[in-house]
């Protein structure tokens, strides 16, 4: 196929209508298009349509002999329907499969060198056609154009290759289509060479391609595209018809030509390589997006916040390790930042491995993420995908309680001790009898008390939480919690219970006030002291004080510490039923009941093998209880 360089060019405004300019050949079968609005092209106001000429040549590879195919004017809802068009007589525009189906929306006006009579009742072979989704022209005649002076028809060779000028209206007020034909250097003529009454508005969509389309036979033709100016509604920018090119001579080329042959040729393969970059390049993020991509599941859709895993994967810049705020027995907590919202989070990343299946998971999602309590980390949403389970929780900006007791850097004051004891306690209080359901926290500890940026507490890391309907007996199968704050009756029953809370709970107290681990095996402890054995030790020998945080030296309320240390005893009661409720506990602390006699006789005495093995293991260790066993280790 032979390329013609020179083209005339116009601005458009893009409120309009596109600006098409074409300079190549077509290759067998071809399509170059561009877009255009179906509402701009009906819009009465707006037309009739009014396109400066369509300047075109068509070179046959022998003067009077054998020609290929012709070419289209063509607006379709789609240029990827080209890639399976046929050539020869389908003129790279249907295939025998889609031909003539209404669902082509499909316009075209045919400018064809040659009688398919057969397939598609062609009147000659040199004849314009106007088409709709099929080469059945629904009229057509033969190339010519009206002489006024003469008031006759004059015959256009369209394989001429002289330069010939067509013009395309469509009237929407009255919705006819005109095609009109003429030789180059004439006017435009008075009386169109074909008139045809047909309503666009059923084949146009709302956004349709303008183009051309075209193919060729055994026998060869070059199809050029001189120029055209198109435009809606008001008259389109005149074309220069002094920068018309003319068509190469048949069978010539000459040097100027093959000079632009390969300049053109070299800025194809150019374009082709970036077009491959771009394709390759566009795979790769297609794949990237495919796999951050969510794939949603039926019971997902019923329960709110959810939470993009791009969002979540970009918020912890992949996960990474420099995001991590801790570690526990179900995996990961990330720090994270919306880039939405740009709002600080902390997402916990549930491990693949995890016994916390996707039913624990699902409860959790469903029942938590409607707690609200000002002393609960607020879980705002969550996201599934795959095996990755994520919870998307309130960023606590001081981080853990635990932090501040055993950091010397940290300390806290025995006034922001006492108040997040309380707050804890009134958030326990919430879950066991104020919220609708009964929550089991079951793994109330230092670690899991957070601070937010005011230093207030918040109780978080529902992970370990049992849900059960009030006025029913919890079961479970594994008793999961922190060594030293397990409750004894868990190593036989294996029923996490709100009682089985408050012994935590009652560790958490004495841990506060003594600066010390429910079991602690450090170092400096001299061995393994139970919190509990010692403070309950001293209480009986009437030397109760002996066991408060050095740290603290004599800056406290001795009333209140030694509240918080007796109400602390009387959670670590032996006998469930001998604890307080978390109410009863609330009243203690706020000073509204007074404390009844503790018998340290029936202070729990924890298990010489659980010494054993907590002396033998990091002091905050994760155990994992079922009956008559118990494992150690994060």
């Amino acid at each position: 196929m032979e390329l013609l360089s020179s083209l005339q060019t116009e601005p458009y405004s893009s409120q309009t209508s596109p600006n098409i300019s074409l300079a190549m050949p077509f290759t067998r079968p071809h399509f170059t298009c561009s877009t255009l609005k179906k509402t701009t092209l009906l819009q009465p106001q707006q037309l009739p349509l009014s396109p400066r000429p369509l300047l075109f040549a068509i070179v046959g590879p022998v003067s009077g002999g054998a020609t290929g195919e012709g070419f289209t004017f063509t607006i379709s809802p789609t240029n990827q329907r080209f890639r399976v068009s046929s050539s020869d007589h389908y003129l790279g525009l249907f295939n025998p499969i889609n031909e003539g189906n209404f669902s082509n929306h499909v316009f075209a006006v045919e400018f064809d060198t040659v009688k398919s009579q057969a397939l598609f009742r062609d009147i000659d072979e040199n004849h314009v056609g106007i088409d709709i989704n099929s080469l059945k022209s629904n009229a057509s005649a033969t190339a010519s154009y009206y002489d006024h002076t003469n008031k006759s028809r004059v015959q256009v060779n369209l394989d001429s290759g002289s330069r010939i000028q067509a013009w395309v209206d469509y009237d929407g007020a009255h919705k006819i289509v005109n095609v009109t034909i003429c030789p180059f250097n004439l006017p435009k003529p008075s009386r169109p060479l074909l008139s045809h009454s047909i309503d666009l508005s059923p084949i146009l969509e709302e956004f349709m391609y303008v183009g051309f389309s075209s193919s060729t036979g055994k026998p060869t033709a070059s199809h050029y595209i001189l120029g055209w100016s198109f435009q809606m509604g008001i008259e389109a920018p005149p074309l220069d018809l002094s920068k018309i090119p003319f068509p190469p001579k048949r069978g010539s080329r000459s040097p100027e030509l093959r000079k632009k042959g390969i300049e053109i040729g070299g800025l194809s393969s150019l374009v082709t390589l970036v077009l491959l970059m771009g394709a390759i390049i566009f795979s790769l993020w297609m794949l990237r997006k495919a796999k951050l991509a969510d794939a949603l599941e039926d019971w997902e859709l019923d329960f709110p916040h959810r939470f993009r895993y791009k969002d979540l994967y970009i918020a912890t810049k992949g996960f990474t390790e420099s995001q991590i705020l801790g570690k526990g027995g179900f995996g990961c907590v990330y720090k994270g930042v919306l880039p939405n919202t740009k709002e600080e989070v902390a997402v916990k990343r549930i491990s693949h491995n995890s016994k916390q299946g996707l039913k624990e998971f699902v409860a959790e999602v469903a029942t938590l993420g409607k707690l609200r309590h000002r002393h609960l980390v607020h879980l705002q949403g969550w996201c599934k995908r795959k095996d990755d389970l994520l919870l998307v929780y309130d960023y606590m900006s001081n981080g853990s309680l635990d932090t501040f007791l055993f950091e010397v850097k940290k300390s806290l004051d025995w006034g922001q001790r006492f108040r997040i004891l309380k707050e804890i306690s009134s958030g326990l209080l919430y879950l066991h009898e104020e919220w609708e359901q009964v929550v089991v926290h079951r793994d109330v500890k230092a670690n899991n008390v957070l601070l937010d940026a005011n230093m207030t507490a918040r109780l978080g890391d529902f992970g370990l939480a049992k849900l059960y309907e009030h006025g029913k007996n919890p079961s479970t199968t594994h008793v999961v919690g922190t060594v030293g704050y397990i409750a004894p009756e868990l190593s036989y029953t294996g029923k996490a219970t709100a009682s089985s809370d408050v012994y935590a709970y009652g560790a958490l107290l004495l841990e506060v006030a003594c600066g010390r681990r429910p079991v602690d095996a450090s170092v400096s402890s001299g061995g393994v002291v139970i919190l509990q054995e010692w403070v309950g030790d001293c209480y009986q020998r009437g030397q109760i004080f002996e066991v408060v945080d050095p740290k603290l030296g004599d800056f406290y309320a001795k009333e209140e510490m030694e509240l918080v240390l007796k109400v602390g005893l009387l959670c670590s009661q032996l006998a469930p039923q001998a604890r307080p409720n978390m109410r009863q506990v609330n009243r203690y602390l706020g000073g509204f009941d007074p404390l009844p006699d503790i018998d340290v006789l029936h202070v729990v005495v924890v298990d010489a093998g659980l010494v054993d093995a907590v002396s033998h293991s990091h002091p905050s260790s994760v155990g994992v209880m079922s009956t008559g066993s118990l494992r150690c280790g994060r």
